[in-house]
């Protein structure tokens, strides 16, 4: 509440001195309104810039000084090639404005790249604010899991988009192939549900490398200068970004380490969905889609049986299980737990015959 007082005192205040000084030499009421629309522009910025960190701060006053002293030399240039008057005037203001417009712009942008923390002092405190920049890759963006797993509270930090993966997306949205315009339009919908998320920062970037053609190097090299983590489930870049020494967080690694853990002779309960590739084998899958092989089983196709785990493998792609189906035991298992039929106790003759043994005497 002090804040918002204190701007419209400051509104008020510019608002007055330009009612009567009259600096722009307009009628008082016109002087008083200009005073009054500088305020607001002026109260406007500084609300804006709250929001901007120190390091931005920094970067655009740095941007800004290099700005001014380039057109400071400029200017020298001017003022030696073009006559004195009205155009070199004009010509040295515009020079001034856009080399400090740049210089601002650019300074600001970069400024994340500083490190602050370097310095001591008071900027020490800003190593534990540095933000972790984690870029999507297109197939990420695609596969969808991400916004699940964001959702879930297990992601922090910047999630970076490249603005040369929202133009892939968008032209594998607008591909005549109807598979891949779904796939498209599928990572359009994605990225909307990610800004909805309310604990997640996305961020868009406009850094482009056009030296590199491929999507792939371009991410590496945007890893590089944001020195965060590339979220990917490709299996290709994750092998090249790791030989760059670039971190790399594999949504496929992930799903692989949440899958359960089973251990050797245990017993599970499968469906046996197909043939195996090897003789008599039985291939089955549980619900997170990991494959189970199963020796014995190849007649068992369409039916749920038991299975005695015999080993686990774990393979780039995911985990594989392997296990065992032992005809004898189910067989015995069935036979003991089956009920027995009236025929066959001992000691009970049936109807028909003691029918039989009643009516031979008297034949």
């Amino acid at each position: 509440m002090d804040i918002i007082l204190i701007r419209l005192l400051f509104v008020v205040v510019v608002a007055v001195t330009c009612f009567v000084i009259e600096p722009f030499r307009l009628p008082r009421v016109w002087d008083g309104g200009v005073g009054l629309v500088i305020g607001l522009a002026i109260v406007l910025f500084e609300w804006k810039l709250r929001t901007v960190s120190l390091k931005r701060l920094i970067g655009a006053a740095i941007g800004s000084i290099l700005g001014i002293c380039g057109a400071y030399l400029f200017a020298l240039v001017i003022r030696s090639a073009v006559p004195p008057g009205n155009t070199q005037s004009f010509l040295q203001l515009m020079v001034m404005l856009l080399m400090a417009y740049v210089g601002l712009i650019v300074g600001a942008n970069k400024g994340d790249l500083l490190n602050l923390a370097a310095l001591g002092g008071i900027f020490g405190g800003e190593k534990q604010g540095k933000k972790s920049y984690k870029i999507l890759d297109t197939s990420v963006i695609i596969d969808g899991r991400i916004a699940d797993i964001a959702e879930t509270g297990f992601l922090d930090g910047v999630i970076v988009t490249p603005q040369f993966v929202l133009r892939e997306l968008q032209l594998v949205a607008d591909s005549a192939d109807s598979l891949k315009r779904n796939r498209g339009r599928r990572g359009l919908d994605i990225l909307q549900r990610l800004q909805k998320v309310a604990n997640l920062q996305i961020q868009i970037v406009e850094d482009d490398f056009p030296a590199i053609r491929e999507v792939d190097l371009k991410l590496i090299e945007l890893a590089k200068m944001y020195e965060g983590k590339i979220i990917t489930n490709d299996f290709n870049l994750n092998k090249v970004a790791q030989l760059q020494g670039v971190e790399v967080l594999n949504i496929n690694e992930l799903a692989n380490s949440l899958k359960p853990i089973v251990l050797p002779g245990e017993a599970m309960r499968v469906f046996i969905l197909k043939e195996g590739k090897e003789y008599n084998q039985g291939v089955a899958y549980l619900d997170d889609g990991t494959m189970v092989v199963v020796d014995n089983a190849r007649k068992m196709i369409g039916k749920t049986i038991d299975v005695s785990v015999t080993s686990v493998l774990q393979t780039t792609a995911g985990k594989m299980i392997f296990g065992k189906w032992d005809e004898r035991a189910a067989y015995s298992r069935q036979a003991t737990s089956a009920p027995p039929s009236p025929v066959s106790v001992a000691g009970a003759p049936s109807t028909s015959s003691s029918a039989a043994v009643e009516t031979k005497p008297g034949a």
